[in-house]
């Protein structure tokens, strides 16, 4: 409800109102919906950084006070006290599970793990050194070709199943497309399996033999999931929302936010991470690359610090923080050169009064390129990872939408700066035309 209004008065003519909506936490709005109605004027927001496209209830950012949180629950707890498939419960349903319905979700997605085994066909028709990512938006979104049972949006239930179905195969399908890769024979699910455990069978187990893991090691993978799992309005996930505004299948809807995610700015920033430490090279030549950065007029710049939207110390580098040392000392690998590189940079960042001052801390990308480098998790596979966890938010946010009866199709505004009419010249006459034109 609104009880105030903003005034905008233009050019000297009568003023007209425009209502404000006070939201529970964080910027209230101003309902700009009527202004090129009464006014004949767009607003104007490249990127949309000052716009709210949307009205949700599902994650909460303060980039300032550096807080993140899922229906109201600190990122920092989820990640402690939870896990991923209750972090999916409670972003799809608003409410943690009691014990009867975290069953009953952890049966479901476990039995929608297997996809048709047609896909491995489409999978074959792929170069065995395409880029996963490549793999997986054309893989996701032919999945609206193998379940027509589950395309109607307007169909509660079948908006149900949809979601189900993407959450739980989406690890097979990434797995499938590491092991496409590097020439090995897919992995089927394990029942079993922990959905955590069962990623990590799919993508290193072999017919010759099991794959064994480390709890802490599944544990990781477990946090890198949960904190990956939403971030509000993102550019994947507004992509999601935007083709889903106009009545697509979700499966389509997802694969175009796979491909939004796939872009250096966004999910691929760990994969820039690793690039970065390998064009170091050598510990001993991060202090010259730290006085690098520093310089204004030096194209080099560490990646993996600051944030957009976290002014503070992102949240999620906290957790993952701790779990990266607690995965080097699992495997021992505290001395391999890239990640000797990694923890001199990580030092100095948290000491230097240059980074501090300015906020520029690790952030997710930073650590979750650490430790997946640690696991032997290929390069390429990172912004995989990523779209397995951020699946299921992009589900919810895409269910929120469908749901809400405000949603309309979205179609963003420009402003033109282009040619004004012009008279259609018969191209024998073009260059008489084009001669005076330059006179």
């Amino acid at each position: 409800m609104t009880h105030r209004t903003a005034t905008l008065t233009i050019d000297g003519k009568p003023s007209i109102e425009m209502p404000i909506y006070d939201a529970s936490e964080g910027p209230s709005v101003i309902d700009i919906s009527k202004l090129y109605g009464q006014t004949g004027y767009f607003s104007y927001d490249p990127g949309f950084l000052s716009t709210a496209s949307c009205e949700s209830k599902i994650t909460y950012i303060d980039g300032d006070k550096g807080i993140l949180r899922y229906r109201g629950y600190d990122i920092a707890d989820l990640a402690e006290k939870s896990n991923f498939l209750e972090v999916c419960h409670l972003l799809l349903y608003g409410e943690l599970p009691d014990q009867k319905e975290r069953d009953q979700f952890e049966h479901d997605i476990t039995y929608h793990t297997m996809v048709h085994e047609q896909l491995q066909f489409l999978y074959r028709g792929f170069p065995r050194r395409a880029h996963p990512m490549a793999i997986m938006v054309g893989a996701v979104a032919s999945l609206s070709a193998f379940y027509h049972d589950s395309l109607n949006i307007y169909d509660e239930k079948q908006r149900e199943l949809s979601a189900l179905r993407m959450i739980a195969k989406m690890p097979t399908l990434a797995a499938m497309a590491y092991k496409y890769s590097i020439g090995q024979p897919f992995i089927y699910p394990n029942n079993e399996l922990s959905f955590a455990e069962n990623f990590l069978h799919m993508m290193f187990a072999t017919p010759c033999e099991k794959y064994k893991v480390s709890p802490k090691i599944v544990s990781a993978m477990d946090k890198l999931l949960i904190l990956h799992a939403d971030h509000e309005q993102n550019a994947s996930t507004s992509t999601v929302r935007l083709a889903g505004s106009s009545g697509a299948n979700p499966f389509a809807c997802i694969g175009a936010g796979i491909a939004s995610l796939w872009g250096p700015a966004h999910g691929g920033a760990n994969e820039a991470v690793i690039s970065m430490l390998e064009e170091i090279g050598d510990v001993s030549k991060v202090s010259e690359c730290i006085k690098r950065a520093k310089d204004k007029n030096d194209p080099f710049r560490l990646m993996g610090f600051g944030h957009r939207v976290y002014k503070n110390y992102d949240p999620r580098a906290s957790v993952l923080k701790e779990s990266c040392h607690e995965v080097l000392d699992e495997l021992g690998m505290h001395n391999e050169p890239l990640l000797k590189i990694a923890l001199e940079l990580e030092r100095i960042a948290l000491e230097d009064d240059y980074f501090v001052q300015r906020k520029l801390y690790p952030n997710v990308d930073f650590y979750s390129g650490i430790i997946y480098r640690a696991m032997g998790i290929p390069t390429q596979i990172y912004t995989v990872l990523f779209a397995i966890a951020r699946t299921v938010g992009w589900v919810a946010q895409w269910r929120e939408m469908i749901e809400d009866p405000q949603t309309k199709i979205g179609r963003p505004r420009q402003l033109f700066t282009g040619s004004a009419s012009r008279e259609f010249v018969p191209v024998e006459k073009r260059g008489a035309a084009k001669a005076r034109s330059a006179a």
